[in-house]
Order: C-alpha cells, then structure tokens, then sequence
C-alpha cells in the first residue's frame, strides 16, 4: 500500500505512531524546520537520557515509539546529532 505524500519533502511521513499532543509538534519540526521543544528537541538529537528528564507521562511511558519514529518515518538528516537537527533547521530557514 503506498501512502499519500503529506510532508511536502516528497516522501509520506505517519505521525500516527507518536503520542497525539507531540504529533503537531513532530510534524511542524520535519516539514517545516521550526525549534521543537526541549523534549523533542533532546529526542532529535539522539539524547534519550536526557530527553526524560522533559517528558510528561505519557512521552516517559511510550519513549520507545519515537525511536521506532526516527528510525521507520523521519528522513534521515533531520535527526541523529545536535548538528543535524541545527543544520535541518537551518536549512528550512534559508527555503523561507
């Protein structure tokens, strides 16, 4: 089954498997390059460690679901060090 392209990067991007009050957040960071927040951020960065101490509940509970996010749906460049999610942010403000 292919999957309707929905990010605008050409490729189609399922949210669905993150908690629901961070997907708007997920979504607004990959497709259009703007500051996530601490947590997220942390999480982009590869810094599970730290990214718990931001986690509500229910991120703390299901912090699985966003390495299984990063790995199987986010494009490869925008996650992974806090150089690439600068640069992927950066180069979302240089598009605008």
């Amino acid at each position: 089954m292919i999957k309707p392209n929905n990010s605008g990067l050409g490729i189609s991007i399922d949210y669905s498997g993150l908690p629901e009050h961070m997907q708007g957040g997920m979504r607004r960071y990959i497709e259009q390059g703007l500051a996530p927040g601490s947590f997220l951020y942390l999480i982009l960065c590869n810094d599970f460690v730290h990214a718990i101490g931001f986690a509500d509940s229910i991120n703390a509970a299901r912090i699985i679901d966003y390495a299984k996010f990063l790995y199987l749906e986010a494009p490869a460049g925008c996650w992974g060090s806090k150089e690439k999610v600068e640069a992927w942010m950066s180069s979302h403000r240089k598009e605008t």
